[in-house]
C-alpha cells in the first residue's frame, strides 16, 4: 500500500482495494477532458486528483481526449489542453488517447448489443424522446420502435453508419427500463447522426457516440481501474456500470473500471461553466481564453499563478462528497504566500508625482543598497539610483490631509525607503490648479548609517529616480463578476465587473528591473505582485499584470 498519501475518500477506497489486491493491486487513472474550450482552475483539480493519484499510488494516470462531439471541438483546444497539464507538473508518457481511437470497436460493441436484443435504431425525435422518458414521479412509455427485429435494427444501425439518413433522423438507443427510477436508465441514446467534419477522422464518421457509452468502454479498454469524475455524474453511475457489463470486450480489457464521484470545484466571483466561458470570449466580454481575468489555467498562467500554488491550492481544498463554494480568497492567498518568499522587491510608481530635492547637489548619483527579498536573506541585495530629482507616488502627498495621514504634507516630512529623509518646501501648480511638482529638501545624514538615520518618522514610500527611471504600463485586476455566485443571477452577465481591469500607462520603473528575465515574479512595494504580460510586453515596451493584491483576506479569516 502506498505511504503519505492525502486522507479522502477516494484514496480510503483505493487503499481497500489494494489490500484486496483487486485490479491485481493496480491503481489507474485518467483525465478526460473535451477539446471544446480550454481548461479552467476546476478542470485543475481534477487533474490534480487523477494525475497526483495515480503517482501517490505508484499507479499510471492516461490523458485521453473525448473527441466525440466535432460540432464544438477544434485542435486548438487539444493543443492548449496538453499545454496546461505539463504546465501544471504533470506527464501522460506515452499514454496519451482519444475516444476517436475506438470508434470502430464503439461501433461494433454496439453491434453487438443489438444482436443480444438490448440496443435498438429509434425513430422518435428529440422531442419525442424527451416526452417519452416521463418524469422524476412518472415512468416512461416505451418507443413504438422498441421491438424491432435484430435483422432490422442491424440495418438500420449500418445504414446510418452508411450516411443514408439526415441528421436527427433516428438514433440507437439501448434497451433497458423504461420505468426505471432512474431517468439516465430509460433506454439511453448510444449513437446520434451527426454530419461534422472531426478533428482527426474527418468525414470518415457520420455518427458518433453518446459520451455515456464512449466513456466507460474507453476505460475499460485502456484498462483504467478507478475513473474518477465529478459529481454531477454520480447518477449515470448505473449507465456507465450497465454499459460495462453488457458489452462483450473480452481480450481487449483486463480491469473491470469502477466510477468514483467528488465534488466539482465552484469558486466565488467566476464561473465554471465552459459555455459560459465560451460565450464571454466569443461575445468579447473578455479578450480571449487567456484574458488574465479568466479562471483558465491559461488565463492563470499568463496572470503570474505558479504551477506549485494551484497544486497547493488544490490540495488544501482536498476532495469532498458535496458541492461547497470555495472562496477566491484561498487561491490569492496560496500564490501570495508563495511570492512572499520567492518574489523580488522592485520600486514602481504607478502614478508618478515630480519632486526635486533643492539642496541635492545636481548630476550627482548615488546608488543606494536594498533588500531584494527582506523575508529572504539568502536573495541578497541590489543597488538603486538616486538622484536630485525623484518620482514619488501621487498617493503619498495631501496638500490639506487628515490629521492621521502619515505621507508627505506641506512642511512634512517623508522617509525614502532605503534613502533619505525629505520634506516639502514647495507645491508647484499649472494654471488649472493641479499639482505638477513639489520642492523638498534631504536630511544628508538620515541614510542607513548616518547620524541622523536613527530619527523617527512615521511615513516611508516607495520611489524611482527621475533620469534613471523605465517606463512602464501596468494592468490592475480585479473579480470579473461584482457577484459572489454569479450564476444565481437571471443572467450571469448582468454581474460582470465594469471596473475588472484598470490599465495605467506612463509609471515608472527602478532600471534593473529592464535587465530581469521576463518570467520573473515582483513585488512591486505596497502595490502587490507583478508578472509581465507574456503576450503584450515586447523588446520596446514592458506591460506587466498584477497577480494578486498584498491585502490577504484568507489569512485574516484563517487565524480566526
Amino acid at each position: 500500500m502506498a505511504s503519505d498519501l492525502p486522507v479522502n475518500f477516494i484514496q480510503n477506497i483505493i487503499n481497500q482495494d489494494l489490500e484486496a489486491d483487486k485490479n491485481d493491486g493496480k491503481v489507474h487513472t485518467r483525465f478526460p477532458p473535451e477539446p471544446n474550450g480550454y481548461l479552467h482552475i476546476g478542470h485543475a483539480k481534477s487533474i490534480c486528483l487523477n494525475f497526483g493519484t495515480a503517482l501517490a499510488n505508484n499507479g499510471l494516470c492516461n490523458l485521453r481526449f473525448d473527441d466525440t462531439n466535432p460540432s464544438k471541438e477544434e485542435v486548438e483546444y487539444v493543443d492548449s489542453i496538453m499545454t496546461d497539464v505539463k504546465w501544471l507538473g504533470f506527464d501522460w508518457d506515452d499514454r496519451l488517447f482519444y475516444a476517436s481511437d475506438y470508434f470502430e470497436q464503439l461501433y461494433q460493441y454496439a453491434v453487438g448489443l443489438i444482436k443480444a436484443g438490448k440496443a435498438y435504431v429509434c425513430n422518435l425525435t428529440a422531442d419525442q424522446i424527451r416526452d417519452y422518458r416521463g418524469t422524476l414521479t412518472e415512468p416512461g412509455k416505451e418507443s413504438p420502435y422498441r421491438n424491432r427485429s435484430v435483422d432490422e435494427n442491424l440495418d438500420l444501425f449500418e445504414r446510418m453508419r452508411a450516411g443514408e439518413f439526415e441528421d436527427g433522423y433516428c438514433v440507437l438507443r439501448a434497451k433497458i427500463d423504461m420505468k426505471s427510477p432512474n431517468m439516465n436508465m430509460r433506454d439511453p441514446v448510444l449513437y446520434r447522426i451527426l454530419r461534422a467534419t472531426h478533428h482527426r477522422t474527418g468525414d470518415k464518421w457520420c455518427i458518433y457516440p453518446m459520451y455515456d457509452y464512449a466513456h466507460p468502454l474507453s476505460d475499460a479498454l485502456e484498462n483504467i481501474t478507478h475513473s474518477i469524475c465529478t459529481l454531477e455524474f454520480s447518477d449515470h453511475r448505473p449507465l456507465y456500470d450497465w454499459c460495462i457489463e453488457n458489452v462483450d470486450y473480452s481480450g481487449e480489457a483486463q480491469s473491470r473500471p469502477q466510477q468514483i464521484e467528488f465534488a466539482r470545484l465552484n469558486l466565488t466571483y467566476t464561473v465554471m461553466s465552459k459555455r459560459k466561458l465560451r460565450e464571454l470570449v466569443e461575445n468579447g466580454y473578455v479578450d480571449g481564453w487567456d484574458d488574465p481575468r479568466m479562471p483558465t489555467i491559461s488565463g492563470l498562467r499568463r496572470r503570474g499563478y505558479t504551477p506549485s500554488s494551484i497544486r497547493d491550492f488544490c490540495e488544501r481544498i482536498g476532495v469532498a462528497k458535496r458541492n461547497s463554494m470555495v472562496d477566491i480568497a484561498l487561491l490569492e492567498h496560496c500564490i501570495r504566500e508563495e511570492l512572499n518568499a520567492n518574489a523580488i522587491r522592485v520600486m514602481t510608481v504607478l502614478r508618478p508625482l515630480k519632486i526635486v530635492i533643492e539642496n541635492y547637489p545636481e548630476g550627482q548619483v548615488e546608488w543606494l543598497e536594498t533588500e531584494n527579498n527582506p523575508e529572504n536573506e539568502a536573495m541578497g541585495k541590489r543597488k538603486i539610483p538616486f538622484s536630485r530629482e525623484l518620482y514619488i507616488e501621487q498617493e503619498d502627498f495631501m496638500e490639506n490631509p487628515p490629521k492621521k495621514f502619515f505621507r508627505l504634507r506641506p512642511g512634512g516630512e517623508l522617509r525614502l525607503k532605503s534613502a533619505y529623509i525629505i520634506k516639502c518646501e514647495q507645491v508647484i501648480k499649472n494654471d488649472a490648479g493641479e499639482i505638477t511638482e513639489l520642492i523638498c529638501s534631504y536630511d544628508p545624514d538620515s541614510k542607513s548609517g548616518g547620524p541622523t538615520s536613527g530619527r523617527k518618522v512615521k511615513g516611508t514610500a516607495h520611489w524611482v529616480s527621475v533620469p534613471h527611471a523605465v517606463d512602464v504600463e501596468v494592468r490592475l485586476y480585479d473579480n470579473l463578476f461584482l457577484s459572489e455566485n454569479p450564476d444565481e443571477e437571471d443572467d450571469y452577465k448582468t454581474a460582470l465587473n465594469p471596473a475588472s481591469r484598470e490599465i495605467l500607462q506612463g509609471c515608472k520603473a527602478e532600471p534593473g528591473i529592464a535587465e530581469l528575465p521576463q518570467g520573473n515574479k515582483y513585488q512591486f512595494l505596497r502595490q502587490g505582485y507583478f508578472c509581465q504580460d507574456s503576450i503584450l510586453s515586447k523588446p520596446d515596451k514592458m506591460v506587466f499584470n498584477r497577480i494578486v493584491s498584498l491585502r490577504d483576506t484568507w489569512a485574516k479569516v484563517s487565524k480566526n
